[in-house]
């Protein structure tokens, strides 16, 4: 791999991603960084994880000069959590040549961003509709933009936002860098290439650097009812330093969350409906470790690069592989190990196979783990949190309570019971989870049998709370009455907050930010 210091970059900008903690390039830093820097137009095939980010940041800040009070760069992304995140990391990037970001997205008070675009930045990073609704109101000039960054083009394409990308890329200057990003190329996004690129450049990771190598991949068959205990008692066993678990609609989210926290996990969901604020906070304390467990929609999650993330459990099958392979793709990074569970009901069985197929990859079979198999692997966190009590050696206040206890028990009996009071046994609590309809049944040939299979509809299928199909879930992106598409939520949603609830012991040592 290439160091950073060798691809050209300023002083300023070399330092500020030296502080990053970036020594080695990724090979699509590598590739997109080089052509950056001469000027040249760039197609970006990566997935979420790969540090396309820093890839495209990097040069754009190269680019920019903080002299001038216009806005010489910006970035397009599906997302307003995706738009924050993009838009804090090119922040970091730039900060020793002080240039100025902004943010623009669908449900946040419109005013505020108003009165940011008068402080003029340098880069706006935004969403489709929030930026085409400043565009139509004379708030956003785009006349001296010099890059124009297209983010998860794949995804926007899937969330319907590709005649707002192309009103948005005609109101950019014709001479201009243009960089698109996709972790997929489908007709139309290659359209868009062929229409506003000059004869970019292809910086592709092959697949096998997309998939999975370092993820164990496993399955669980089991019918809808039994689902959620079964899942209980492997989260016991595995005892994840940090999970997220997948669910199909919004509706199974907020199930699952609430019982989870039910059953003394520190757990919190992500879905479209719930609010900004929510959705920040719960993302925020998540990246902190003050959450064990995320769930969340496909839709939600995607193009959130958290860090830490040792189990992934798709408590539904994903409706197409694409989305299988970005939903596990959140652990196993940055060469460390990973694992992936999925539960499919017998008549799923054929949508497996079909992801196997994609990832070249075989699941293995996972037995689900009896009750007792779950108390052991709590009893083993009891033993692990006990013995780095020992370690380190801060429990000098106890011990004259510890010699009294000796001096009327047998040690291994006080010890026996320390642990036994440590432990979280497996709770059998009753929650409430409603059935959802398994996808329409697929033969393991390929064929087709009692419905479609919809590669790309991301949002997944069966009837949500909030009814069904592709507009069930947009991570808030919905048309406004001025026609964006990225609007506020419609509704809160939130539940009672579930951090001050019971979980299992934590220990900060063993997690790795």
């Amino acid at each position: 791999m290439t160091n950073f210091s060798e691809l050209n970059i300023s002083a300023s900008t070399l330092k500020s991603v030296k502080r990053m903690g970036f020594e080695e390039a990724t090979p699509i830093q590598e590739g997109t960084i080089k052509f950056g820097l001469e000027g040249r137009d760039i197609i970006g095939q990566a997935q979420t994880g790969t540090g396309k980010t820093a890839a495209f940041g990097i040069p754009l800040i190269e680019k920019i000069d903080p002299k001038i009070t216009t806005i010489q760069g910006l970035i397009i992304a599906p997302t307003r959590e995706l738009a924050i995140q993009v838009s804090e990391e090119i922040y970091r990037i730039g900060q020793d040549k002080r240039v100025k970001i902004l943010s623009v997205y669908g449900g946040q008070e419109i005013g505020r961003q108003i009165r940011a675009l008068k402080n003029n930045p340098h880069i706006i990073v935004g969403t489709p509709g929030r930026i085409l609704d400043h565009i139509n109101r004379r708030t956003l000039k785009l006349d001296n933009v010099q890059t124009l960054i297209l983010d998860e083009a794949d995804e926007m394409l899937n969330m319907g936002f590709i005649e707002d990308i192309n009103t948005i890329m005609e109101s950019c200057p014709a001479e201009r860098q243009t960089l698109l990003f996709s972790a997929t190329m489908p007709r139309p996004i290659q359209k868009i290439a062929e229409k506003f690129m000059k004869n970019p450049e292809i910086v592709k990771i092959q697949s096998k650097e997309m998939t999975v190598e370092n993820i164990e991949q496993f399955y669980v068959k089991s019918h809808e009812r039994e689902k959620f205990d079964i899942l209980s008692r492997v989260i016991n066993v595995h005892q994840p330093e940090l999970a997220i678990i997948f669910g199909r609609t919004k509706r199974r989210v907020d199930e699952l969350a609430h019982a989870l926290s039910i059953r003394g996990y520190i757990a919190e969901g992500i879905h479209g409906d719930l609010s900004q604020s929510k959705r920040m906070s719960v993302l925020k304390q998540f990246k902190e470790n003050k959450i064990d467990i995320l769930v969340a929609t496909d839709v939600a999650a995607r193009g959130l690069d958290i860090t830490g993330v040792t189990h992934v459990y798709n408590y539904d099958i994903p409706q197409d592989p694409e989305s299988y392979v970005h939903r596990i793709g959140r652990t196993g990074r940055a060469g460390k190990s990973g694992v992936a569970v999925t539960f499919v009901t017998p008549r799923e069985m054929g949508y497996l196979r079909i992801v196997e197929e994609t990832t070249k990859k075989r699941m293995s079979p996972l037995r689900p783990p009896s009750s007792d198999e779950a108390l052991v692997g709590q009893q083993r966190l009891a033993v692990e949190s006990l013995a780095e009590m020992v370690d380190k050696n801060n429990i000098g206040d106890y011990r004259s309570f510890a010699t009294e206890l000796l001096e009327k028990y047998e040690a291994i009996d006080v010890v026996a019971a320390a642990l036994k009071s440590m432990t979280r046994e497996p709770s059998d609590t009753p929650v409430s989870i409603s059935e959802e309809r398994p996808l329409p049944s697929r033969k393991e040939g390929g064929g087709r049998s009692g419905g479609g299979y919809k590669g790309n509809n991301r949002s997944g299928g069966g009837r949500s709370s909030s009814g069904s199909g592709r507009s069930s879930d947009r991570s808030g992106a919905r048309r406004t009455s001025t026609g964006s598409r990225d609007g506020s939520s419609s509704s809160s949603a939130s539940r009672e907050g579930s951090a001050s609830r019971g979980g299992r012991p934590r220990s900060s040592a063993r997690r790795e930010s």
